[in-house]
Protein backbone atom coordinates (compact mmCIF):
# COMPACT_ATOMS: atom_id res chain seq x y z
CA UNK A 1 0.00 0.00 0.00
CA UNK A 2 1.24 3.32 -0.35
CA UNK A 3 -0.64 6.49 0.52
CA UNK A 4 -2.15 8.62 -2.29
CA UNK A 5 0.28 11.36 -3.82
CA UNK A 6 -2.96 13.68 -3.17
CA UNK A 7 -2.65 13.17 0.32
CA UNK A 8 1.77 13.90 0.27
CA UNK A 9 0.95 16.92 -1.21
CA UNK A 10 -0.92 18.44 0.70
CA UNK A 11 0.89 17.35 3.63
CA UNK A 12 4.28 18.67 1.96
CA UNK A 13 2.13 22.09 2.16
CA UNK A 14 0.41 22.19 5.49
CA UNK A 15 0.87 19.07 7.76
CA UNK A 16 4.75 19.09 7.31
CA UNK A 17 6.09 22.66 8.51
CA UNK A 18 3.25 21.95 11.50
CA UNK A 19 5.05 18.13 12.50
CA UNK A 20 8.34 19.47 11.87
CA UNK A 21 7.98 21.55 15.17
CA UNK A 22 7.68 18.75 17.08
CA UNK A 23 9.20 15.84 15.08
CA UNK A 24 12.86 16.00 16.10
CA UNK A 25 12.23 15.81 19.43
CA UNK A 26 9.36 12.86 20.00
CA UNK A 27 10.25 9.63 19.00
CA UNK A 28 9.68 7.79 16.91
CA UNK A 29 9.25 10.92 14.94
CA UNK A 30 12.48 12.12 13.35
CA UNK A 31 13.34 14.56 10.87
CA UNK A 32 15.28 13.92 7.53
CA UNK A 33 17.46 16.97 6.59
CA UNK A 34 18.42 16.58 2.89
CA UNK A 35 19.61 18.63 -0.19
CA UNK A 36 17.80 19.08 -3.58
CA UNK A 37 19.41 16.65 -6.38
CA UNK A 38 18.72 19.21 -9.05
CA UNK A 39 18.03 22.56 -7.01
CA UNK A 40 20.66 22.26 -3.98
CA UNK A 41 18.21 23.75 -1.47
CA UNK A 42 18.15 21.93 1.93
CA UNK A 43 14.93 20.68 2.41
CA UNK A 44 13.49 19.06 6.00
CA UNK A 45 11.05 16.34 5.78
CA UNK A 46 9.22 14.88 8.97
CA UNK A 47 9.21 10.87 8.84
CA UNK A 48 8.90 7.78 11.34
CA UNK A 49 12.04 6.52 11.75
CA UNK A 50 12.79 3.46 14.09
CA UNK A 51 16.36 2.99 15.66
CA UNK A 52 18.58 0.46 16.82
CA UNK A 53 22.12 0.93 17.64
CA UNK A 54 23.70 2.53 14.73
CA UNK A 55 20.38 1.34 12.41
CA UNK A 56 18.08 3.36 10.99
CA UNK A 57 14.64 2.08 9.46
CA UNK A 58 12.42 4.63 7.58
CA UNK A 59 8.73 3.44 6.48
CA UNK A 60 8.21 4.77 2.75
CA UNK A 61 4.72 5.78 3.65
CA UNK A 62 4.27 7.17 0.28
CA UNK A 63 7.00 5.01 -2.21
CA UNK A 64 10.44 4.55 -3.37
CA UNK A 65 10.08 7.54 -6.00
CA UNK A 66 9.57 10.40 -4.12
CA UNK A 67 12.09 13.40 -4.07
CA UNK A 68 12.96 13.13 -0.56
CA UNK A 69 14.14 9.53 -1.18
CA UNK A 70 15.89 9.80 -4.47
CA UNK A 71 17.84 12.80 -2.83
CA UNK A 72 19.22 11.12 -0.35
CA UNK A 73 19.87 8.30 -2.14
CA UNK A 74 21.67 9.76 -4.84
CA UNK A 75 23.70 12.25 -2.19
CA UNK A 76 24.62 8.70 -0.08
CA UNK A 77 24.31 10.25 3.08
CA UNK A 78 21.86 12.95 4.92
CA UNK A 79 20.98 14.34 8.75
CA UNK A 80 18.50 12.86 10.91
CA UNK A 81 16.98 14.72 14.09
CA UNK A 82 16.02 12.23 16.69
CA UNK A 83 14.69 12.79 20.05
CA UNK A 84 17.33 16.32 19.86
CA UNK A 85 20.01 14.75 18.58
CA UNK A 86 21.77 15.11 15.20
CA UNK A 87 22.89 12.04 13.18
CA UNK A 88 24.57 11.48 10.08
CA UNK A 89 22.80 8.84 7.59
CA UNK A 90 25.36 6.72 5.30
CA UNK A 91 24.44 3.96 3.32
CA UNK A 92 20.56 5.04 2.70
CA UNK A 93 19.14 2.28 0.47
CA UNK A 94 15.62 1.18 0.06
CA UNK A 95 14.89 -2.77 1.03
CA UNK A 96 11.34 -4.49 0.74
CA UNK A 97 8.80 -4.24 3.76
CA UNK A 98 9.60 -7.69 4.64
CA UNK A 99 13.03 -8.07 5.02
CA UNK A 100 14.91 -9.05 8.14
CA UNK A 101 16.98 -6.36 7.89
CA UNK A 102 14.61 -3.83 9.49
CA UNK A 103 14.62 -2.30 12.90
CA UNK A 104 12.65 -4.21 14.92
CA UNK A 105 10.65 -0.94 16.13
CA UNK A 106 9.27 -0.70 12.18
CA UNK A 107 8.84 -4.35 11.46
CA UNK A 108 4.71 -3.64 12.50
CA UNK A 109 4.18 -0.86 10.43
CA UNK A 110 5.93 -2.01 7.62
CA UNK A 111 4.28 -4.16 6.80
CA UNK A 112 1.18 -1.65 5.89
CA UNK A 113 3.61 -0.31 3.05
CA UNK A 114 5.86 -1.63 0.09
CA UNK A 115 9.16 -0.73 1.34
CA UNK A 116 11.73 0.96 4.02
CA UNK A 117 14.97 3.05 3.73
CA UNK A 118 18.07 1.69 5.90
CA UNK A 119 20.87 3.30 6.95
CA UNK A 120 23.73 3.36 9.62
CA UNK A 121 23.34 6.44 11.87
CA UNK A 122 26.84 8.48 13.01
CA UNK A 123 26.66 10.99 15.24
CA UNK A 124 27.31 14.12 13.96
Amino acid sequence: MKIPMAVARFNKHVTNPIQGIWAPRLAPWAVVEHVGRRSGTKYSTPVLAWVNGDRLSIVLTYGRKTDWVRNVQEAGNFELIRNSKRFKVVGPRVIPSDSPDIVKGARLPAKAFESVLNGTLIPA
